[in-house]
C-alpha cells in the first residue's frame, strides 16, 4: 500500500475499470545492465538487442570511479547507437554528460530533474524513481521528467527494495498522465501481463534477461507484450 504516500491509498477499484488508451504505443522492453558489464557483455548486449525490440538500456554500476565507467560504456553505447536503442546512465548526471548519452536515470537521492535539465539540454530523456508513491511521481512530472518509474512490483534480488506497489498505480497514472510510466522489479515473461495490463508504458528488466540466456529471454518478452496488448 501506499502508506508514505500522503495521497493515501489507491482504491483497489481503480484498476478493474482502467482501459488502455489505445493512443498509447504498446508496452516496449527497457533493458537494465547487469552490475558487471566487462569481459564477454558486450557481445551478450549485442546478442540481447538482435533478439527483439527494445527501447533502451540502462548503463548501471556502483562504486566505480568515472573514468573506468567511461571506458566500459563506450562500446555498449555503440551497439545502442547501431540499433537506435537509448542509452541510458543511471544515477550520474556528469557521467551522462561525458558520455553524451541519450539520457539519465535518477534516484530519489541521485539530484533534481530540473538540474540535470540545465546540466544535459533539452533533448536528453531524463528519468525518475518514485517508487510506489503518486506524490513523488507528480514532482518529477511537475520538475521536467520524461518517464517516471515505479516498483518493486515483485520479488527482487538485483536490489534492496523498500516499496512494494500494487500495479493499480500504474492504471492510475496512465488514465490521468501522458508521461510515460516504468515499471521495474523482479519482472519476467511469466509475470508482465498484469503490468502491461494495469499499463505500463515500458517494463525494466535486468535479472530475468542477464540471469540465463538473454536473446531467448528477450525473445519470450516479446511474445509476452505482443500477447498482452490492448483488446479490439
Amino acid at each position: 500500500m501506499d502508506t508514505e504516500d500522503p495521497l493515501g491509498p489507491l482504491d483497489p477499484n481503480f484498476a478493474a475499470s482502467f482501459k488502455r488508451d489505445v493512443r498509447r504505443p504498446p508496452c516496449q522492453l527497457y533493458l537494465i545492465s547487469p552490475l558487471d558489464v566487462g569481459g564477454g557483455f558486450p557481445d551478450r548486449l549485442a546478442r540481447a538487442l538482435d533478439a527483439g525490440p527494445v527501447a533502451a538500456f540502462q548503463f548501471r554500476l556502483k562504486d566505480i570511479d568515472q573514468h573506468e565507467a567511461a571506458r566500459l560504456a563506450e562500446p555498449l553505447q555503440r551497439i545502442c547507437a547501431d540499433r537506435e536503442v537509448a542509452f541510458i546512465v543511471n544515477d550520474s548526471v556528469s557521467l551522462a554528460k561525458r558520455l553524451g548519452a541519450d539520457g539519465v536515470h535518477l534516484g530519489q537521492e541521485d539530484g533534481d530533474p530540473r538540474e540535470a535539465r540545465a546540466v544535459l539540454g533539452p533533448d536528453v530523456q531524463i528519468g525518475v524513481t518514485c517508487h510506489d508513491s503518486r506524490h513523488l511521481a507528480m514532482e518529477a512530472g511537475d520538475a521536467g521528467a520524461d518517464y517516471v518509474a515505479f516498483g518493486a512490483f515483485y520479488p527482487t534480488t538485483t536490489k534492496q527494495v523498500k516499496h512494494h506497489p500494487e500495479p493499480v498505480i500504474l492504471s492510475w497514472w496512465s488514465a490521468l498522465f501522458e508521461l510515460p510510466c516504468v515499471a521495474i522489479g523482479g519482472i519476467t515473461p511469466a509475470n508482465a501481463a498484469p503490468l502491461v495490463a494495469a499499463g505500463a508504458d515500458f517494463l525494466a528488466v535486468s535479472g530475468a534477461i542477464w540471469g540465463d540466456d538473454e536473446a531467448a529471454a528477450v525473445r519470450a518478452f516479446g511474445a509476452a507484450l505482443a500477447g498482452s496488448g490492448p483488446a479490439g
